[in-house]
């Protein structure tokens, strides 16, 4: 770190830039060695600032080597221009000139990961958020747009595939043995947005002809072992493009798009200009070598970086503290096209439920942020499930609000109202006013208020009047930017069930007629009442159908209400929900027995609702896998403050041995209905029934009967697809047959210890097992000789995945889980300092532990602060993580 105390930048700073740049021409010479980088920047006064006194020009860098500096060709002596660790001032700027500064990097030494760097023998780039400043001195800030022109020149032999933003220009064979590509992007972009690939590649292409006739070239460049796992990544890009023609009249604007895939990413995929780069596990894909996770999560990333290339890449945000602008609105684009090309309410459930664990945690802990953020140290601490995950929320609200014809007419304004401009949160909220007519006033405390939203609901019924009334109250605890906080606008959805389960005709006295059975009513006060008339009888209310907002909700549910709502809801989401609710209210009551050393039983009402679900034919195949799946402990551990952790793991497994031993027939039988003969299907059927018939797998191996460990075994050796063969070995490792566990580990890795995203999961799923040993267990991972400390994926698929999800070994009450994760962040902060600091997002709860287990946290990180030199990073998550 090299300042002591890193600063602080504030939203209310900000200040247009002094300078712009209006045509940005870039020329790489790649030695082997090192790379020289010449930049002609047009430069010109700011006309926003023409006013203010000064003519001083500061750009940014960082880590390196400055050659020259030549302002309208002339070369400028030392005593004109300064240089500081991270900048280069120069005084005196004409109004508009060509500057011309050539500096030498060595992207070899790069192991940040961020700027030009070296990753497997390929020369890639990450420049979002501060990345660019690594390559070139520049005006590194998102509103500072610009046209490109870049040159590429390198070895031939070793690097023939050249690529950068925009379209190719110009392709030359030099008499060294060398060759050059140029390339030109015509659209306006913020450095964030540029990208360069050079390395020995070999490509898959195929083509789109868009809405208006335009042929557009696609190509995915991999490394050539790779090249027979690109295809389902381009029909993904396919499917994306024709998406959003459709639903956004989005087309596409150059004649090429490329993607290539990189091993060594901080991150999972970027949305360059045209040259989309990714992380290879987010891009490589056969049913050999990918679960349908995978698969489902690759059509996922292809399209939100497709679709970042209208909200982000036409329009893009003027400052940092706007990401959500672009990250927000497209999480919620590329959620929806996901529940296009499958099940609506499942792709809703699985999204909620990363919600509710993880951004519910973020709101509740000393990181806790608004969507808008009004001060950061570090920009990548923002990358955040808040940003993405409940900006994408905040988007859908609206999208609620308004209705999708409102919405679309909304989008299209803004659109084209802000084509080629950086701009902010206000600018989007402003459009889908201006389009809907609708006054979105209370609603935009949702950008610049941090926390969750609680609220509280009351009903009462009145047979004389048959009269319904509902009380809503909404609150929302302090956060680091606020104590107090004014009232959220939010949109809840409702139902109303009668006895023989059907849907109620809604009128309310003071919203009116609704057109449909289930209907939205804002909640925009502290507290509002709302009350239905024409009621038959006493209702159950389906309330946050769709969960229509990312609130907590506090209704005093019966056991009996939560069994009728799951037989009969009309909404699948809230069925779903309810059953989540009658498992988490069995789970806790447990845990608190367990504490107090009470004898257990389980509750006969959950044994049979999952032996109705096993037997039910009626419901998708993909509903009844998400209603038995039990909650996560990290999410009960949220529910449950203090948490004690062993407890909750204890009720937990008690509850799922339990189920499995009742239901042992039942899972059985659903077990084999659902196993599959004949060729793999990549359809989202096929999924739903691997998915369920594997779910009973890990049921019928926490029977401990070595006859279902045999079926295991069998799957395991007979599977023709990683979706099944995977979930044996997942079955197996977290079973009590731990000898043949280490079998099928060293048969699994035999079998695909040349394939590196394979050996990720071969780790992961060691890393998550609480079999492992704990800390022994999980050393021997790191002293394999495949782990790679360098490489994100592998410290994510081991360290990550052992903090994250081996709950009971990382909370031992000895604290040796909390200080081996010290060392490593310690370790990880000299090396790669973004990934460093997402290692710290387990050390952020520790005030929701238990005294002990909390205690032993605050020392670790105590630990990692005194440690010495920190990056900007670590330090803003542990100083503010420390806050007692």
């Amino acid at each position: 770190m090299k300042d002591v105390q890193p600063q602080v930048i504030y939203l209310s700073d900000y200040k247009a830039p002094l300078f712009l740049i209006e045509k940005t021409r870039l020329n790489f010479e790649i030695q082997e060695e090192f790379v020289v980088v010449t930049s002609l920047l047009d430069i010109y006064r700011n006309p926003e600032r023409e006013a203010e006194a000064g003519n001083e020009l500061e750009l940014n860098g960082d880590e390196l080597e400055l050659l020259s500096v030549k302002i309208d060709g002339v070369q400028l002596s030392a005593a004109a221009y300064k240089t500081t660790d991270d900048k280069l001032i120069i005084e005196g700027m004409p109004e508009r000139c060509v500057l011309s500064i050539e500096t030498k990097i060595f992207p070899q030494l790069n192991t940040a990961l961020e700027g030009l760097y070296k990753s497997s023998g390929m020369y890639c780039t990450q420049c979002e958020a501060e990345g660019f400043r690594r390559i070139t001195y520049f005006l590194d800030r998102p509103d500072v747009m610009s046209t490109y022109e870049v040159t590429i020149t390198a070895d031939k032999g070793k690097y023939p595939v050249l690529l950068s933003n925009g379209n190719l220009i110009d392709s030359q064979n030099l008499d060294d043995g060398r060759h050059l590509t140029t390339w030109h992007d015509p659209h306006k972009k913020p450095c964030y947005l540029f990208a360069l690939v050079a390395g020995d590649l070999q490509h898959i292409e195929d083509n789109f002809v868009t809405a208006s006739g335009e042929d557009v070239t696609l190509r995915i460049y991999v490394e050539p072992q790779n090249i027979d796992k690109c295809d389902y990544a381009m029909g993904a890009l396919k499917r994306s493009m024709k998406w959003d023609e459709e639903v956004y009249g989005r087309e596409y604007d150059l004649n090429i798009f490329n993607i290539v895939a990189v091993d060594d990413f901080n991150m999972g995929a970027m949305e360059n200009k045209s040259l989309n780069i990714f992380n290879s596990s987010c891009v490589l894909a056969s049913p050999e070598t990918s679960t349908d996770t995978t698969f489902q999560r690759i059509e996922a990333i292809v399209a939100h970086e497709y679709f970042h290339n209208w909200s982000g890449n036409r329009v893009t945000c003027r400052d940092w503290f706007q990401l959500s602008l672009k990250e927000g609105f497209t999480v919620f684009r590329d959620a929806e096209f996901s529940a296009d090309m499958a099940s609506r309410t499942v792709k809703r459930i699985e999204d909620v439920d990363v919600l509710k664990t993880v951004q519910f945690a973020e709101d509740a802990g000393p990181m806790a942020h608004p969507i808008r953020p009004a001060s950061f140290i570090e920009i990548s601490n923002f990358y955040t499930v808040t940003v993405y995950e409940k900006g994408a929320e905040v988007v859908r609200m609206i999208h609620n609000l308004l209705g999708a014809e409102l919405f679309r007419k909304g989008s299209d304004l803004y659109f084209s109202k802000y084509d080629g401009q950086a701009v902010t949160t206000e600018e989007f909220v402003s459009s889908m006013e201006e389009a809907s007519g609708i006054d979105l006033t209370t609603f935009r405390n949702w950008y610049h208020q941090a926390g969750t939203p609680e609220v509280e609901v009351t009903d009462f019924y009145d047979p004389e009047s048959k009269t319904y009334t509902l009380d809503l109250k909404q609150s929302c605890r302090a956060t680091p930017e606020s104590q107090t906080k004014q009232p959220f606008h939010i949109p809840v959805e409702i139902g109303l069930l009668m006895a023989d389960g059907s849907d109620a005709k809604l009128v309310c006295e003071t919203e009116g007629e609704f057109n449909a059975k289930t209907s939205v009513i804002g909640l925009k006060k502290q507290s509002e009442r709302f009350v239905f008339t024409g009621i038959e009888e006493k209702p159950v209310p389906s309330l946050l159908r769709g969960f229509s907002a990312p609130v907590k909700l506090k209704y005093n549910y019966s056991k009996d209400q939560l069994l009728f709502l799951m037989a009969n809801d009309s909404d699948g989401f809230n069925r779903w929900d309810a059953g989540q609710k009658l498992a988490i209210e069995i789970i806790l009551s447990l845990a608190t027995d367990i504490k107090n050393q009470a004898s257990w039983t389980l509750a006969p009402e959950l044994i049979s609702v999952y032996k109705e679900l096993l037997t039910n034919d009626a419901l998708e195949k993909a509903m009844i896998v998400q209603m038995l799946t039990l909650p996560a402990v990290s999410y009960l551990m949220e529910l449950k403050t203090p948490a004690d952790v062993q407890a909750l793991i204890a009720a937990r497994e008690f509850v799922k041995e339990t189920l499995a031993n009742a239901l042992k027939v039942d899972f059985l039988a659903c077990y084999h209905a659902n196993m599959q003969a004949g060729t793999f299907e990549l359809t989202s059927g096929a999924m739903a029934q691997r998915s369920l018939m594997n779910l009973c797998l890990q049921f019928l191996l926490e029977t401990e009967d070595p006859a279902m460990l045999d079926i295991a075994r069998q799957q395991f050796d007979s599977a023709n697809n990683m979706t099944d063969q995977s979930a044996a070995l997942v079955a197996i490792v977290n079973s009590v047959f731990q000898q043949d566990a280490q079998d099928v580990l060293a048969q699994f890795y035999e079998q695909w210890k040349h394939n590196p995203l394979v050996l990720n999961m071969w780790f992961s799923i060691q890393a998550g097992s609480d079999q492992t040993g704990g800390v022994e267990g999980i050393n021997q991972l790191i002293a394999h000789s495949d782990y790679d400390l360098k490489n994100p994926n592998k410290v994510r698929s081991v360290v990550g995945v052992f903090a994250g999800q081996n709950l009971k070994h990382f909370h031992d009450a000895s604290g040796n889980g909390y200080e081996w994760l010290a060392d490593r962040i310690i370790e990880m902060d000299a090396i790669n300092p973004q990934v460093a600091s997402r290692l710290l997002g387990p050390f952020t709860k520790w005030q929701r532990l238990n005294t002990e287990l909390g205690e032993l946290m605050y020392s670790a990180l105590l630990r990692i602060q005194n440690h010495g030199e920190l990056s900007k990073d670590v330090y803003e998550v542990v100083s503010k993580s420390l806050v007692r």
